[in-house]
């Protein structure tokens, strides 16, 4: 029995050793262009689902959720969230799509979580997701005002809607005609996939 246990033993050993040196020598991937393992996806996942519910509590969010206080919420989401997270004309981001996991996109999956969970990861943030923690930038109040705008991502009043359409965007100023390259360059310009 006593060689049974040290071998259970010596093999926890040897995995956390093995596992050691594979992240000392530089053989994880941590490319956020490549796509994570299975294993990496789902206990990441899990851990990050697990972490929410263990903290963020059962807060009611003190903002009611009435047209202006949703506008507001649309204003402070379009200036601070709407970069990684998409609007009603874009909710489908190549930006979103180059973090590692990817940003969740409101516009195509709304959130599915508490108001209370919302606000935790908002004012928080997630590790190595690229989600910051906006408590150093936003009040209680505006990320609450974020919350009740994203529990009604689906059907948004008026007042948000105009807020979050899109504006009319100036054309991209064309290269004044007396502008020489040097010999063999060329613009290129990236497509939007």
């Amino acid at each position: 029995m006593r060689g049974f246990i040290l071998g259970i033993i010596f093999t926890l050993i040897a995995l956390a050793a093995g596992g050691w040196w594979c992240v000392k020598h530089g053989t994880v991937d941590f490319a956020a262009d490549q796509k994570p393992s299975w294993a990496e996806e789902k206990v990441a996942m899990a851990a990050v689902d697990a972490w929410t519910d263990r903290r963020a509590g059962d807060a009611k969010n003190p903002v009611e959720p009435t047209e202006a206080n949703v506008a507001a919420g649309a204003q402070l989401y379009l200036d601070h969230c709407a970069g990684c997270h998409g609007v009603p004309s874009n909710p489908d981001s190549t930006f979103a799509r180059s973090f590692s996991p990817p940003a969740p996109e409101f516009f195509k999956d709304a959130p599915d979580m508490s108001d209370s969970q919302n606000f935790y990861i908002i004012q928080h943030g997630i590790r190595w997701t690229g989600m910051p923690a906006w408590s150093r930038t936003l009040s209680d109040t505006q990320i609450w005002t974020i919350c009740a705008f994203l529990a009604k991502a689906e059907k948004l009043p008026a007042a948000a809607q105009k807020i979050l359409a899109p504006q009319g965007s100036p054309a991209p100023a064309a290269m004044p005609p007396d502008t020489k390259m040097a010999p063999g360059m060329k613009m290129e310009m990236k497509k939007d996939r």
